[in-house]
C-alpha cells in the first residue's frame, strides 16, 4: 500500500511505544495544566450515533484523563466544519474528535477538501463499531419488511424520501446502497445532522433513513418508528427482534459503520499513548460497557499503527463504494 508509513516510520513508531509501553499506563496529566478540560470536537449534531456514544462514555472518559471533559458539537457540512475546528487546535491530546466512517468517505464524495484525510489527522484509535438500521415512518410508510418495502417503492419510482445527516455521509451512502441492491428509485434529502432528520422523519417530512441503532432505539421502541431491517450480517443483541436484510432476502446489502478518535496532525508519540490509555481505561469502565452493549455497539479498541492502516484501507474501499452507487462528488 503505497500510502501507509515507511518501513523506518513504522519500526521507530514500533521501537517507541514498545519502550514506553515497559513503564506501564501513563495517567494524562500534565502539571502546569492540570485543571485544563479535555475538549472532544464532534463533527456531528446532537442525537446522532457518535454523539450518543461520546456522551455515554464522557464520565469514565473524565475520570480516565484527571480532567473534565467537555463535548462539543460542530455539525454542519457534513462533518467538515467540525474537522476543520479540530485541525486548527494544537496536537497536544487536549483536543479530540470522535469520528464515524464518514471521515474516509469524504474525499470520495466533496469536491475540493480543505484537508487531506487522514494526512492532517493523527488516527489514535478505532474503537469499535455501531450497527445500523432502516427505518421507516409508520404513518407514511405502513410496510413491515424489506420485501413490502421495496414493493412499495417499485410501485411509485422517487416519490418516496429519504433522509441523511449530510451528503456523502455513511447514512447517505448506506441508503443509497440500500437502493442499488433492491433496484429501486427514492429522493435523497440531506440534512445538517442526524437529530434534525430524525426530528423530521418521525414528523413526516421525509419517509424513511437509515440510522445507527443507537440514535433511534427509544423511537422504535415508542412505536413512532419502525426498523425494517438491520444493515449488518447478523443481528445484534441490543435488538435481537429486528431481522437483517440479508436473511430477508437481500444478500448483497450489508454496511458497516465504525467509529474511531483522532486529533490534529502531529501528536507526538507520549500524547498518542496517553489518549491510546485513556481510551483503554475508560472503553473497560463496567458503565461504559454496559452502555454500549444497550446500545449494540463492539467495543474493540484498535493500536495507533492500526488505526493508520484502516483509515487508509478504508478510503480505497469507500471511493469504489461511492462510485457503485453512482454518488457525485458535490
Amino acid at each position: 500500500m503505497k500510502n501507509l508509513p515507511s518501513r523506518r516510520r513504522a519500526l521507530s513508531w514500533i521501537v517507541a511505544t514498545s519502550a514506553s509501553a515497559s513503564l506501564g499506563p501513563i495517567p494524562f496529566t500534565v502539571s502546569a495544566q492540570v485543571d485544563r478540560p479535555v475538549k472532544f470536537i464532534l463533527p456531528n449534531a446532537p442525537g446522532s450515533g457518535i454523539d450518543t456514544i461520546t456522551r455515554a462514555a464522557a464520565p469514565a472518559l473524565s475520570k480516565a484523563f484527571s480532567a473534565s471533559v467537555v463535548v462539543d458539537n460542530q455539525a454542519g457540512a457534513s462533518g467538515v466544519i467540525g474537522l476543520q475546528a479540530l485541525a486548527k487546535n494544537p496536537p497536544d491530546g487536549f483536543t479530540l474528535s470522535v469520528v464515524s466512517n464518514n471521515v474516509v468517505i469524504f474525499p470520495s464524495v466533496i469536491k475540493n477538501l480543505p484537508f487531506d484525510m487522514p494526512g492532517d489527522f493523527t488516527p489514535i484509535a478505532v474503537v469499535g463499531n455501531t450497527p445500523m438500521v432502516l427505518v421507516v415512518n409508520p404513518r407514511k410508510v405502513t410496510t413491515t419488511n424489506s420485501r413490502e418495502l421495496i414493493s412499495t417503492l417499485k410501485a411509485k419510482p422517487n416519490e418516496y424520501t429519504f433522509g441523511s445527516g449530510g451528503s456523502g455521509t455513511i447514512l447517505h451512502l448506506a441508503a443509497e446502497m440500500f437502493l442499488e441492491e433492491a433496484k429501486v428509485e427514492a429522493r435523497h434529502i440531506p440534512y445538517k445532522g442526524v437529530g434534525p432528520m430524525v426530528t423530521d422523519l418521525i414528523g413526516g417530512q421525509i419517509d424513511f433513513a437509515v440510522v445507527a441503532l443507537p440514535s433511534v432505539q427509544q423511537h422504535i421502541k415508542l412505536g413512532t418508528l419502525r426498523a425494517i431491517g438491520m444493515c449488518d450480517d447478523k443481528r445484534t443483541s441490543a435488538a435481537p427482534e429486528i431481522p437483517t436484510f440479508v436473511e430477508q432476502g437481500l444478500t448483497g446489502y450489508t454496511m458497516e459503520a465504525w467509529f474511531a478518535v483522532i486529533g490534529p496532525k502531529g501528536m507526538s508519540t507520549a500524547n498518542v499513548r496517553k489518549v491510546h490509555d485513556a481510551l483503554d481505561v475508560a472503553f473497560s469502565d463496567p458503565a461504559v460497557k454496559e452502555a454500549m452493549a444497550k446500545q449494540g455497539n463492539t467495543i474493540k479498541i484498535s493500536s495507533p499503527e492500526q488505526a493508520q492502516i484502516v483509515f487508509r484501507s478504508e478510503l480505497t474501499r469507500y471511493g469504489a463504494l461511492v462510485k457503485k452507487a453512482g454518488i457525485e462528488p458535490q
